[in-house]
């Protein structure tokens, strides 16, 4: 009688990505004319043997807006906005990853809004 012993190892190979997004928001008001100053950062850390950090900060859209009511309804579209581009852009990571047969875990996907007037 021969016993044998079967065993199947399968690979799995786990990235860990985290995605920090930060949006800055100054609106100051020079000669009775609002400005608006968004600055967008959205930084992208790939955990695996070696460690990717990507980050990518979009700055200056200065708008320049008569109505206060409008600058505040104006920064809340914005904010939404680049929070969906956020959102497609770890989806398309994710999805490359996925076809590369790599294991993504997303731990942490964080948004820091800091508006100051």
């Amino acid at each position: 009688v021969v016993n044998v012993d079967v065993e199947l190892v399968s690979v799995v190979v786990e990235i860990v990505v985290d995605v920090v997004l930060s949006v800055e928001v100054i609106v100051v008001e020079v000669n009775d004319v609002v400005v608006i100053v968004v600055v967008v950062s959205v930084e992208v850390v790939i955990v695996d043997v070696v460690m990717v950090a990507v980050r990518v900060e979009v700055v200056v859209l200065v708008i320049e807006v008569v109505d206060v009511e409008v600058a505040v309804v104006l920064v809340t579209v914005l904010v939404e906005l680049v929070r969906v581009v956020v959102v497609l852009v770890c989806v398309v990571v994710v999805v490359v990853l996925v076809m590369l047969e790599v294991v993504v875990v997303v731990t942490t996907v964080v948004l820091l809004v800091h508006v100051s007037v």
